[in-house]
Formats: C-alpha cells, sequence, structure tokens
C-alpha cells in the first residue's frame, strides 16, 4: 500500500494554475482559488496563475510558455474538459503532450465515480508530460479539483509518496 516515507526530505513542486474560463475572473475563480490553497497548503509553490478563454489556440500558447520556463515543473488547468463544444481544454493538451499518462483521467474518474455517480462519464480530465513538465487538466468545479488533487496529485506530486512518485521521475523526463 502507500504511504509517506517520513525518512526522505520534502522537495517544494513549482506548479503554474491555469483556469480556462470564458466567464471567470480573478475575483470569482474558485477553482483556480481552490488549487493555489491546496498546493500552498501542502508546501508547493504557485509559480504563475492565469485565465485564458476556452480557446484551443490561447490555451496552447500559455501551456506552451510555462513548458519553456525551467521555473515551472507542472501546470494544473482547470475547465473545458466537458463535451460542449466550447470545451477544447483536452484537445489543446493533446496537441502538445510529448507522452500521454492516460491512467491520470482514469483514476479521476474512478474517483470521482464514487461522488457523483455515472455523470463523470461527462469529464474528460487528462494528463500528460511534455519537454520535461507535469501537464494535468482538470474539470472547473472547485470540488472536482479538489477531488484531483486529495485523491491523486497530492501524493504523486510528493516526493516522499512510496512506492513511487511523479517528482523522482523529473530529472529523468527528457532523457533519449
Amino acid at each position: 500500500m502507500s504511504r509517506i516515507d517520513e525518512t526522505r526530505p520534502f522537495l517544494p513542486v513549482h506548479i503554474a494554475i491555469l483556469t480556462v474560463s470564458d466567464t471567470r475572473t480573478t475575483v470569482d475563480d474558485r477553482s483556480g482559488d481552490t488549487l493555489a490553497d491546496l498546493i500552498a497548503r501542502d508546501g508547493h509553490v504557485v509559480a504563475a496563475r492565469m485565465i485564458v478563454p476556452d480557446d484551443q489556440a490561447r490555451i496552447t500558447s500559455q501551456v506552451r510558455a510555462w513548458i519553456s520556463d525551467p521555473q515551472i515543473d507542472v501546470v494544473l488547468a482547470t475547465g473545458g474538459t466537458g463535451v460542449t463544444g466550447r470545451d477544447v481544454t483536452p484537445e489543446a493538451f493533446h496537441q502538445i503532450y510529448d507522452k500521454e499518462i492516460p491512467g491520470f483521467g482514469e483514476l479521476f474518474r474512478w474517483l470521482s465515480f464514487a461522488k457523483i455517480g455515472t455523470s463523470t462519464i461527462q469529464s474528460r480530465a487528462t494528463a500528460g508530460v511534455t519537454g520535461g513538465t507535469y501537464l494535468f487538466a482538470l474539470p472547473g468545479s472547485p470540488s472536482a479539483c479538489r477531488d484531483a488533487w486529495e485523491g491523486i496529485l497530492r501524493l504523486q506530486l510528493d516526493n516522499r509518496h512510496r512506492p513511487c512518485n511523479f517528482v523522482e521521475l523529473m530529472p529523468r523526463l527528457t532523457e533519449t
């Protein structure tokens, strides 16, 4: 079973938060606020934060800018993962991935099923890695962001998590 190895030092991860929405502003970005609070609570660094509209080109442009920033280890996007016409975050992310992490979306929907039942099928949460940066696209609700963080990311972004975690793989993400 998974555990935290307290003999290992905690290594804070630098995380950028991208809220994808045509309607949210810094005043009412509850999902972005939820992620920022959880990230800080658990000892990580909110390295950047931005809101962009549901526009594939704008999403990919911002994510690519953060990938090229050596100070950012992880990009967490919230919003635009549903099935409506304006929901294009998964398409933007898939356009960027070097490697997809399909288990993230599968595990997120499995965890979500316990809370919202079959409605979880409407989520297209996804994850991957590009240029040594982890990318995660989460639904746009504070509850979904909390579920993804508490149920998956909090542990996988903690280098003390055993038997393995995303952080210990970071130095090897760009090897050929």
